[in-house]
C-alpha cells in the first residue's frame, strides 16, 4: 500500500506564540520500503511519525493511504484502521505491567473483537526469543526482551506497515544490536514497510532510504 503524505504542515498556538513543527513537509512510502528519519531533539520527527501514522492530525495537508485520506473520517474508524493496518514501536516499550508477555502482545486483537492465531503467535514468539517468556510479567523481563515483547504486540495483527519511534531509545548498544538485527530480519521475512525515527546515525544508516528533518523540514538524503 503506497502512503503519500501531501503538503503537511503542523503547528501548535497561535500568532506570536506559534509553534511550526511541520512546515509543508512531502514523502512517498512505497510497499517494502524501510525508511529512517534521523534529526535532533524538537526537529518534529515524532510529529510527524504520529501524523503519518494516524495518531494526531495535521494542520493542513493530507494522508493519503492508497489513495484514502485517514484523517477524513470519524475517530472510530481511524482507530480500527491503526488497529488492523498500523504496528506501533514506541521507545517506552508501553507494556501494561500487571499483563504478561502473552496478554500485552494480544492486545490488539482483544481491542477488535478478533481471536488470537496460535500458530503466528507462537512463530512470533520463537523468532523473538520469547518462548519461554510468554507468561511473565514486564519487570521479570529485561529492556531488550520487553522491546521484542512490544515488537511481537506490533506484529499479531499482520499489519501492513510498522512505525518505530526510537525503537531503541532505552537499549544498552548490545540490546540495541539485537532489536535492528531482528526489525532487519522480520521486515525481510514479512515483506512489512518499517518506518522508523532515530537520533543515532549509525541506525539510521541501516534503513534503504534516509531521510532527515529539521526545524520540521523534511528533506531525503541520497545514500
Amino acid at each position: 500500500m503506497e502512503i503519500q503524505v501531501n503538503d503537511v504542515s503542523k503547528n501548535y498556538g497561535t500568532n506570536e506564540n506559534q509553534v511550526v513543527a511541520l512546515n509543508h513537509v512531502f514523502m512517498t512510502i512505497s510497499t517494502g520500503d524501510f525508511i529512517s528519519v534521523m534529526g535532533p531533539s524538537g526537529s518534529g520527527k515524532s510529529t510527524l511519525l504520529h501524523i503519518v501514522s494516524g495518531l494526531d492530525q495535521p494542520s493542513s495537508g493530507s494522508v493519503l493511504y492508497g489513495g484514502t485520506d485517514i484523517h477524513n473520517g470519524n475517530d472510530k474508524t481511524l482507530s480500527a484502521f491503526r488497529r488492523q493496518k498500523i504496528g506501533f514501536i514506541f521507545q517506552q516499550f508501553n507494556l501494561l505491567p500487571v499483563l504478561t508477555a502473552r496478554e500485552n502482545i494480544i492486545m490488539p486483537l482483544l481491542l477488535d473483537k478478533k481471536g488470537v492465531d496460535e500458530p503466528y503467535l507462537q512463530e512470533l514468539a520463537a523468532f523473538l526469543g520469547l518462548g519461554n517468556r510468554l507468561s511473565h510479567l514486564p519487570h521479570e523481563l529485561s529492556g531488550g526482551q520487553q522491546q521484542r515483547v512490544a515488537i511481537a504486540r506490533a506484529l499479531i495483527a499482520k499489519p501492513d506497515i510498522i512505525f518505530a519511534d526510537e525503537p531503541t531509545g532505552n537499549l544498552d548498544s548490545k540490546s540495541s544490536g539485537e532489536v535492528m538485527d531482528l526489525l532487519c530480519n522480520i521486515r525481510k521475512k514479512m515483506n512489512i514497510t518499517l518506518v522508523m525515527i532515530t537520533h543515532d546515525s549509525h541506525i539510521a544508516k541501516i534503513a534503504d532510504r534516509h531521510f532527515t528533518i529539521i526545524d520540521g523540514k523534511l528533506s531525503e538524503v541520497d545514500a
